[in-house]
């Protein structure tokens, strides 16, 4: 056997897994993404989505993809550096930087990239990047592929942070990227406290909205409107792949930052377009999410429910206070079994296992779209209460 075939070999969790019949992943849908998919023909809640506005399966988002897809083909075949720029981007990149707050907007094809190519090349050999140790894995990326002094500090902690920034040489860039919403734990940054150390200590704020837009702010426009720091954090990181129910990605800030990233920022510069289907089918979320309101104060509506119950069952939830809500487990091969049971009782979920989290800090995670409605909250409540207590996690 070849050298690194033996070496990774050796790696057989998810055949363990298999051979127990409880592993979770790749689980075939054969449906559009709503509250509910078919898996092997049968109907199951989907409690597993970040669709959080439930506009992947709206008529009109699947019309403007279809239509823009018919006038300009499928694909760009380029990156948008050279020829994969269309008149839409350029429309969309207006229209999402008036929303969001900011003087401009890059679209990048997937929100992955916009961390890993904004993180990387913003500062240099002697600035730093200071994070916290709970942001997502793109933004741990960017950081591993930038030049800079890397610098973490203790989850939402901000004595913490305010610790690793005296660290810092006054003189060079300070570069803080948090989260807005923690895309496990369902907690979210306390970005009034991390803009007053901005101030303090003369630093630049990048804030990732993936999980942040469409459920904070006015008409979804994220926690950092929420908090009313649009005008203080710099950039504004989102992703079309949740509450825009697209693909793709974007940063939002001041123009000489954007200037610079359209020149260096090699998964902008060296990644084919964001589609015109996607593209489309964005603009017309935005236009919902402007003008339907009501959603967002449904998803909150449900949420608020959902907290309340899981707190009445004696579910362990953390911290959260947000559409994302974690069950905690706390032993991987029990977090298993939970969400095989909760399959087999018609409740898809999601586990959260190491390494992504330490054993002991093992997670169901519960997500609920704004097109949920009471009867099926209530009745993935049920199914959770008995998986919960056959299993021996609650009482």
């Amino acid at each position: 056997m070849k050298l690194l075939q033996e070496k990774l070999s050796r790696y057989d969790a998810p055949q363990r897994a298999k051979a127990a019949g409880i592993y979770p992943y790749f689980r075939a849908i054969s449906s559009e993404q709503d509250t509910e998919v078919l898996i092997d023909g049968r109907k199951v809640l989907m409690f597993g989505s970040n669709s959080y506005m439930g506009l992947t399966t709206h008529p009109k988002v699947i019309e403007a993809a279809v239509e823009a897809t018919r006038k300009y083909g499928t694909g760009l075949a380029g990156s948008p550096f050279l020829n994969g720029t269309l008149d839409i981007h350029k429309q969309l990149e207006a229209r999402l930087a008036e929303y969001i707050g900011k003087e401009d907007v890059m679209l990048y094809s997937s929100g992955f990239g916009v961390n890993l190519g904004v993180v990387s090349s913003l500062t240099g050999r002697e600035d730093y990047v200071i994070l916290d140790e709970q942001d997502h894995a793109s933004i741990i990326e960017g950081r591993r592929l930038s030049f800079s002094s890397y610098l973490k500090y203790k989850h939402n902690d901000m004595t913490s942070l305010e610790e690793q920034l005296k660290k810092c040489k006054e003189d060079k860039v300070k570069l803080v990227v948090t989260d807005s919403v923690f895309s496990m734990e369902g907690d979210t940054a306390d970005l009034p406290k991390i803009i007053e150390l901005k101030k303090k200590y003369n630093t630049t704020v990048m804030v990732d909205e993936a999980h942040g837009i469409g459920v904070f702010g006015n008409c979804g426009r994220g926690l950092c409107d929420h908090y009313g720091v649009t005008k203080d954090v710099d950039l504004i990181m989102g992703t079309f792949s949740k509450s825009f129910a697209s693909l793709g990605g974007f940063i939002a800030t001041d123009k000489e930052i954007t200037n610079y990233l359209r020149h260096h920022s090699r998964s902008y510069i060296f990644t084919a377009s964001i589609t015109p289907g996607s593209t489309a089918a964005v603009n017309a979320a935005l236009d919902i999410m402007l003008s339907e309101p009501e959603r967002q104060e449904h998803l909150w509506e449900i949420t608020k429910f959902a907290l309340d119950s899981f707190k009445a069952m004696g579910c362990e939830i953390g911290h959260t206070s947000t559409p994302i809500i974690p069950l905690y487990i706390r032993d991987d091969y029990k977090t298993f079994k939970v969400t095989h049971d909760l399959l087999e009782e018609g409740v898809f979920v999601n586990p959260v296992v190491s390494p992504a989290v330490a054993p002991n800090d093992t997670l169901i995670r519960y997500s609920l779209m704004a097109t949920h409605t009471k009867e099926q909250v209530t009745r993935s409540l049920e199914a959770i209460e008995k998986v919960f207590k056959a299993n021996g996690v609650i009482k």
